[in-house]
């Protein structure tokens, strides 16, 4: 069975066909960088990073997009918090974004577009649209004329009757209609602009996606991705921006993740139980993380707590364990030129086959880790014989690594810090934050977390133990 992707536009499974044979464009909104992430960014991230991955595995070639949003109303309210510019905390929190997704074994997009480094192109957009009739100007804002696009509400589910009531709250009095939104904002004494046909001012949100997607990818995506909160207002605003100027659909497949949820309860700033993923890195291994993220299906809500998170961590440790011990036997197995028996490289075989129709059936993570614990069961069912030659170990271990190429909630192990290594960085550390040396100290509290130290602070001062 070929690729079947659930399509949020269309709110079924379809085959996947990308536009282009062995390509596929891929653009997945990317955060807004104000902030350090927390856990429900972080499944985005982790989910179609296996999306990606999976694409690969199959032989495509995926050009990955995942924008930065380095200003808006957010980054000038932290960078007042601060005592900075609006760049210093896009930096840093950039910065931040990368290493937390190292910390979750996430390789880089193909590209990270940002905001700022985009106004030629959201302005040009904006323009097209101007010059359409779509969006007029008032006072120096400029905003969208929802009504004139007969499709708006088709990816959320949306009518215009519904928008209507639930935003009369916020009317505003410039606004030709209530649900127009907002695409260019005019800028306030003392914050960050760039200057526009329209006077000075900067984006609104929901703009910048449709620009950078379409300088980067082109008319039509083939997949576009995020969090199920993106897909009202953000990207069914993107499709009312996108289409009127193309004159195609903004993507061929829409895919959106669930919520997660931290001990049965909703996130939210209100109750105060969000966990950033920095947090998270000191508690856990990137592994169990990733385990732990793809445990569910990408489509259902996910559920945080400590006993997910000790499944999870019991789970990738037993996979470990049984990688290890494959590792063990091969450096002292017989050398020459063995076989792979027959019936072990049919078992090998329905392992992988079994991973890829779950993978092919919506991206099932969940169903393609039990063809995983499959193989650990054939890998220790191997280790049981008395005599394994060096080819059925490397067969055992090239389809796990199949596997784990898309998955990876398994890593090779670390070469350990020795403790009279711990302490010395332990006393750099307390030494840079005397100094004031913020970014230092910032480094080796992450250097000694990817290493599973964590830190504690007691009345007799810091201590550390291994995780």
């Amino acid at each position: 069975m070929p690729l079947q992707i659930y399509n949020t536009m269309t709110r079924s499974r379809e085959t996947f066909v990308p536009l282009e044979p062995g390509k596929v464009k891929m653009y997945v909104c990317g955060p807004t960088v104000y902030d350090y992430i927390h856990i429900g960014n972080a499944r985005p991230v982790i989910v179609f990073d296996v999306v990606r991955s999976y694409l690969e595995y199959l032989g495509y070639t995926v050009n990955y997009v995942v924008n930065f949003t380095d200003v808006d109303d957010k980054l000038i309210r932290k960078a007042r918090e601060l005592d900075t510019e609006v760049p210093a905390v896009a930096e840093k929190f950039i910065a931040a974004y990368h290493e937390d997704l190292a910390g979750l074994n996430v390789p880089a997009a193909s590209i990270n577009p940002r905001v700022t480094e985009s106004m030629d192109l959201i302005i040009d957009f904006i323009k097209e649209l101007v010059d359409k009739g779509y969006a007029y100007e008032n006072e120096g804002d400029v905003f969208y004329r929802t009504k004139k696009f007969k499709d708006y509400g088709q990816l959320s589910g949306q009518n215009l009757e519904e928008l209507q009531f639930g935003i009369r709250i916020n009317v505003d009095e410039r606004k030709e209609n209530a649900e127009d939104f907002v695409l260019w904002k005019a800028a306030k004494p003392g914050e960050i602009y760039w200057s526009s046909p329209w006077g000075d001012g900067r984006p609104g949100w929901h703009i910048e996606c449709s620009a950078m997607a379409r300088h980067y990818l082109g008319d039509t995506l083939d997949i576009h991705g995020g969090g199920q909160d993106l897909q009202f207002p953000h990207h069914e605003c993107e499709c009312a921006q996108s289409e009127v100027i193309t004159g195609k659909p903004l993507a061929r497949y829409w895919m959106h993740n669930g919520y997660i949820r931290i001990d049965n309860e909703k996130m939210s700033k209100s109750l105060g139980n969000g966990i950033l993923v920095k947090d998270l890195r000191t508690r856990h291994k990137p592994e169990a993380l990733r385990y732990f993220m793809l445990s569910t299906h990408y489509r259902n809500p996910l559920n945080y707590n400590q006993e997910t998170m000790s499944q999870a961590e019991n789970s990738v440790e037993r996979i470990a364990n049984a990688v290890a011990n494959v590792k063990h036997r091969l450096a002292n197995a017989l050398k020459g030129n063995g076989e792979v028996a027959a019936e072990l490289q049919t078992k090998l075989d329905g392992i992988l086959q079994q991973f890829g129709e779950k993978m092919d059936d919506d991206f099932n993570t969940p169903d393609a880790i039990t063809a995983v614990f499959e193989w650990v069961s054939e890998a220790n069912h191997l280790l049981q014989r008395d005599v394994v030659n060096q080819a059925e170990l490397q067969a055992v271990l090239h389809t796990f690594h199949s596997m784990n190429t898309v998955l990876r909630i398994y890593s090779e192990p670390k070469e350990e810090l020795l403790d009279d290594e711990i302490e010395q960085l332990i006393a750099e550390r307390v030494e840079a934050r005397k100094t004031k040396n913020w970014g230092r100290a910032d480094e080796i509290r992450d250097l000694l977390a990817a290493k599973g130290i964590v830190l504690e602070d007691t009345a007799q001062g810091m201590r550390w133990r291994r995780k």
